[in-house]
């Protein structure tokens, strides 16, 4: 399965086009990741707990719409795009992509 933001893949032209496929993976941020966060807020610093949470998240998200691709008949995913937000103590994911066939 070829994933790629572009519209289209070089070198491929693409055949068919499958649909729109969306996936969103929501994650919990436990307190002790938030009291932690905070205090890297403070002095400063990349704070790897949630850098590990948000990379599950998106790694679920991009698994999810490949699944729903590959069940359309895609091998491939162009225009995909990757939105993050944070919703009180969870983390989202949102993909979305164009499933095709090169």
């Amino acid at each position: 399965m070829i994933l790629t933001t572009t519209p289209t893949i070089e070198g491929h032209s693409i055949k068919e086009y499958k649909g729109i496929v969306t996936s969103r993976a929501v994650f919990g941020a436990n307190a002790f990741k938030d009291m932690f966060a905070g205090i890297r807020d403070i002095v400063g610093g990349r704070v790897n707990s949630y850098e590990k949470v948000f990379m599950k998240a998106q790694e679920t998200a991009m698994e999810n719409i490949s699944q729903e691709a590959m069940q359309r008949g895609a091998n491939a995913i162009v225009g995909i795009h990757i939105d993050y937000e944070n919703i009180g103590s969870m983390l989202m994911v949102a993909v979305s992509g164009t499933a095709v066939t090169i």
